[in-house]
């Protein structure tokens, strides 16, 4: 047992040179320094929602992200999965609103950066995403004439100041949605195109006012963030809160060398962003899952789309969707790459809470299974126990 003490001494003396200072290369350096917060770029304007970068739009937006009252039931919000102290994550395997769902609830800090939303990418702005959990009888379970009405009678004043006057809504059913059960399916379609383009419009601009809410919802600084700084002086090695021990640097180095996550989990927010299939299993008695390949018919099918009536701003900012892959094995079974930021204190871990601590996710990484459907994107790694604990290790520096 008393092999520890001795591995991690040689392991320190391999990692450490004179005065206490880490060793690592240029190239070591340039890819650390390259996935530290400070090279998070600002937010770029959403010329998809003109709202975006409004206080008062971000202020209602949070008002309409802790309200509860808009869900079918009156018990479910934004809020609900997204617990404002749990990183805006719940920490199920997979999330409950009005029901259960399918799915693992996303963790917010640094949302708006990305391209594409949920696990499998199926909206396209932080907006349209905003909109998808209001309709879905698993979350929030409300339909959108429900919506424009309670807008308009409890928020109707602040509404108006920011997104212009309301339409008229006297003759619009209390209750009506092309995606709900059959008597609101009805409704939906007994209403004139220029209702149904009203309430649309109301209901688009919900979802703009939470994403200018999300929008300010930033990934905290983290100890590797304040190890990358120091390292990039090269003044003197990172002391005290500052350092990382010699586990958590062989982490770092495994991290972006030998155990290749660096390829995927790459960036200041620790994600590429894409979808990959990297063979993680599918869950006993939930429906088939496929991933990224099934997302792209509802991406394009979903009215709320940049290619949509409802975006604002030219065509030129629908590039992502315009030029998106749409078909191809690599689709199937592909998943978002999540942040790492904050992962180690939001156990369960992939997409439908599959693992249940951070070193069953090494491990699967290091065994590399074949995936159940499509082909897996990784390959096994010939990771000591040791090295997978110093991998662990350092992924907690990136929670503190």
């Amino acid at each position: 047992m008393n092999r520890f003490p001795r591995l991690f001494a040689l392991l320190a003396m391999a990692v450490l040179a004179g005065c206490g200072k880490p060793e690592f290369s240029d190239a070591e350096k340039k890819t650390i320094a390259s996935l530290a917060l400070s090279a998070l770029p600002p937010l770029k304007t959403d010329t998809t929602n003109r709202f975006a970068d409004v206080p008062a739009a971000a202020a209602l937006g949070a008002t309409l992200f802790f309200d509860a009252e808009m869900s079918g039931d009156g018990k479910v919000s934004c809020a609900t999965c997204h617990k404002i102290d749990r990183q805006f994550q719940d920490d199920l395997p997979r999330a409950v609103g009005v029901g259960r769902t399918n799915r693992r609830t996303m963790p917010l800090a640094g949302v708006a950066h990305d391209a594409w939303f949920f696990w499998d990418g199926r909206r396209d702005s932080l907006w349209a995403q905003a909109l998808a959990p209001l309709e879905n009888p698993l979350e929030q379970a409300g339909n959108r004439a429900a919506y424009a009405h309670y807008i308009k009678a409890r928020f109707g004043e602040r509404y108006e100041r920011i997104f212009g006057p309301l339409p008229d809504l006297s003759n619009v059913p209390a209750n009506a949605s092309p995606l709900g059960g059959d008597a609101e399916k009805a409704a939906w379609n007994a209403m004139s195109g220029a209702q149904a383009e009203d309430v649309n419009r109301v209901f688009a601009n919900i979802g703009k006012a939470i994403a200018a809410f999300e929008r300010s919802i930033a990934p905290p600084q983290t100890r590797f963030d304040r190890f990358a700084a120091a390292l990039d002086t090269g003044i003197q090695a990172p002391q005290g809160d500052d350092a990382l021990s010699p586990e958590e640097i062989l982490g770092l180095k495994l991290f972006i060398g030998k155990a290749n996550c660096v390829t995927c989990h790459n960036g200041p927010r620790f994600t590429d962003g894409g979808f990959h299939n990297t063979g993680v299993p599918s869950v006993a008695n939930l429906p088939p899952d496929r991933g990224r390949i099934d997302a792209v018919r509802q991406v394009e099918a979903d009215p709320f789309n940049c290619f949509g009536a409802f975006r604002d701003g030219g065509a030129s900012a629908c590039g992502e969707l315009r030029f998106m892959v749409k078909a191809g094995p690599e689709l199937v079974r592909a998943y978002k790459t999540p942040s790492l930021r904050g992962a180690a204190t939001r156990a369960p871990y992939m997409h439908a809470g599959q693992f249940s601590s951070l070193e069953e996710v090494v491990a699967h990484y290091s065994k590399a299974p074949a995936s159940v459907e499509g082909v897996s994107e990784i390959h096994p790694l010939q990771l000591s126990d040791g090295e997978r604990a110093a991998l662990v290790a350092f992924l907690k520096t990136l929670a503190e």
